[in-house]
């Protein structure tokens, strides 16, 4: 079974599209390439409360485990 992190990786758009992450206490700051490939409801499924989306900013809610979940993607990058 995949772990958070590849769930929301998935919603992201993938690995390939993911520029930057970041853990910001309660959420995951992102920069994505191409932000029509992000999967709002994929993301919610992955454990998101809410999804903030800024042009190629993508803003994940997750709750105080943001930071772990960070660190993990970007292990994967």
């Amino acid at each position: 079974m995949a772990s958070k992190a590849e769930k929301i990786v998935a919603g992201l758009g993938g690995i390939d599209n993911i520029e930057e992450v970041e853990g910001c206490i309660t959420r995951l700051r992102t920069e994505v390439k191409d932000a029509s490939l992000v999967n709002e409801a994929a993301l919610k499924a992955a454990g998101a409360h809410g999804v903030v989306k800024m042009g190629t900013a993508i803003q994940v809610v997750i709750g105080t485990d943001a930071d772990p979940i960070a660190a993990d993607i970007e292990d994967m990058m």
